[in-house]
């Protein structure tokens, strides 16, 4: 099967959504499945969505895009929408509507969590098949020791973002920084954060450390023994989970999609309950620490699902063709705009390979 996924790759810290693009690419070819990141190519079985929003770093092509390679190249390609976005995760206002115009072009919807897809279907989402698939880390680089036999004398807490947008948990982050003025607290509890802040924000009691990935990143996170996430409204993340796959039993947020991940694998707080539900855990310590071994979400599951959500499509190609509406957007003469336009990047591209 030839997919193209729609993501340009990142080297270094970047988002989740990098990562998800990079642990799913390297399954597919590992299962002899050949992956692009553009639609060059007349002969693509399945193009996967991920970031419609041609203004995006991430972005390597829009469902207009889509759209016309389908209405004039290839037919008879499957198009699946990944959706991992919402208004509600940064306070703005126009992602959602922009993801429903360009989920038109999908023949089927993958979403992160139970939470996320709820909130579409309830802002008018109309798709045949949807589907939702958990994310997870690569568990070669994030995995546990399970060294463990006693309770900390001090818990050492971490988290760790690439973003710096202040819904990510820095409410109660500069919470937790201010509870350690106090020395009876500080003599329980420590905490590190890992990655960008927002602008001006200061911490005064936090060991704070310049954004890493892979290895760094794992390393880091094992050096502690409580994952702490407040990110709200966050549809998955990727934080957490990396956090959950080192060990760390995690102290989590009711917020958006980030339960469905957590859950039996920590405490849940509220915003008014933070420090009692911190508590909790570290008297319980023991108890979560040993639960983490059981934690299954990794990329590898991850990328299995999708890959059988993708050979079941192709294998119902016919009855998704049938469910889809008209979507002829150009007309003769835009089509040889188009085809014209791709078959002189094509002949850029071939005489930058003979010279």
């Amino acid at each position: 099967m030839k997919i193209s996924i729609g993501t340009k790759i990142k080297d270094g810290p970047w988002g989740g959504g990098n990562l998800f693009a990079i642990n799913l690419k390297n399954y597919l070819e590992k299962n002899n499945h050949k992956v692009v990141y553009n639609l060059n190519d007349d002969d693509i079985d399945l193009i996967l969505l991920t970031e419609p929003r041609r203004t995006s770093e991430s972005s390597m092509f829009t469902h207009i895009d889509i759209l016309k390679y389908r209405q004039f190249v290839n037919n008879d390609v499957v198009v699946v929408h990944r959706i991992n976005e919402c208004d509600e995760r940064k306070n703005t206002n126009f992602v959602n509507q922009y993801l429903l115009e360009a989920n038109r072009s999908a023949d089927a919807t993958v979403f992160v969590s139970r939470w996320l897809k709820d909130l579409f279907i309830s802002q008018g989402l109309n798709c045949k098949k949807v589907e939702v698939i958990k994310s997870g880390a690569n568990k070669k680089i994030f995995f546990s020791t399970n060294l463990k036999d006693d309770v900390p004398d001090n818990f050492k807490v971490v988290t760790h973002h690439w973003g710096a947008n202040w819904n990510k948990g820095f409410e109660i982050y500069k919470k937790f920084d201010d509870l350690l003025e106090n020395d009876e607290f500080r003599k329980k509890f420590s905490f590190t954060y890992i990655g960008n802040v927002p602008p001006k924000f200061k911490f005064k009691n936090t060991k704070l450390v310049e954004p890493l990935s892979g290895e760094e990143l794992a390393n880091e996170i094992r050096k502690n023994d409580i994952y702490l996430t407040a990110s709200i409204n966050e549809p998955s993340g990727n934080h957490h989970i990396e956090g959950a796959q080192c060990g760390l039993p995690i102290l989590y947020i009711n917020s958006g999609g980030i339960p469905e991940y957590c859950d039996g694998y920590g405490v849940m707080f509220e915003k008014n309950n933070f420090k009692e539900k911190l508590n909790e855990l570290a008297n319980n310590y023991l108890d979560y620490y040993e639960a983490m071994k059981s934690y299954e979400l990794d990329s590898e599951k991850m990328s299995a699902d999708y890959l059988n959500l993708f050979n079941y499509l192709i294998e119902n190609y016919d009855l998704l063709k049938t469910n889809r509406k008209s979507q002829n957007i150009l007309n003769i003469f835009e089509k040889i705009i188009f085809l014209t336009s791709r078959r002189l990047k094509r002949r850029i591209k071939n005489l930058r390979f003979y010279n």
